[in-house]
């Protein structure tokens, strides 16, 4: 069954997005990160330019070939359906998405905005009502200790 992690409180959604998936390619992980298109292009560019002396190697999964979506740890995607990796999952989205079950790990990001709250408490529902296991991390408790 799928390992569901909810990071809630980041301050910026972008940001933390970079450096959870420098850290997942770190160790090895392969990734695949869904949300809408808009996000996922301003991600795209942020992993280019977040760290000057550390590059994320990523693709988006929209019009690359095979072979590149193969090699790359991290694929952005808007739907996680057709992914190429089954390894982590990481949901900058408002929605559940599709064809999360097929992942080793989920990792939903939510930031402190009041609305993607409340959506980020609907999908902790749909997790909760299928009998996922759901671990929380308070990333606004984090930095203050």
């Amino acid at each position: 069954m799928t390992e569901v992690t909810f990071h809630f409180n980041a301050p910026d959604k972008t940001g933390y997005a970079c450096r959870l998936l420098r850290k997942a390619v770190g160790t090895g992980a392969k990734v695949v990160v869904t949300g809408d298109s808009a996000l996922l292009r301003e991600l795209d560019t942020a992993l280019w330019t977040f760290s000057p002396l550390e590059f994320v190697p990523h693709c988006l999964g929209s019009g690359s070939p095979p072979a590149v979506l193969a090699a790359s740890p991290v694929v952005l995607s808007e739907s996680a359906r057709s992914a190429p990796h089954q390894q982590v999952l990481v949901n900058l989205g408002s929605s559940v998405p599709e064809g999360f079950e097929r992942f080793e790990r989920l990792i939903e990001v939510v930031t402190v905005d009041e609305e993607e709250r409340q959506q980020g408490r609907r999908r902790w529902k749909h997790y909760a009502d299928r009998g996922y296991a759901i671990t929380r991390h308070d990333l606004a408790a984090r930095e203050a200790s």
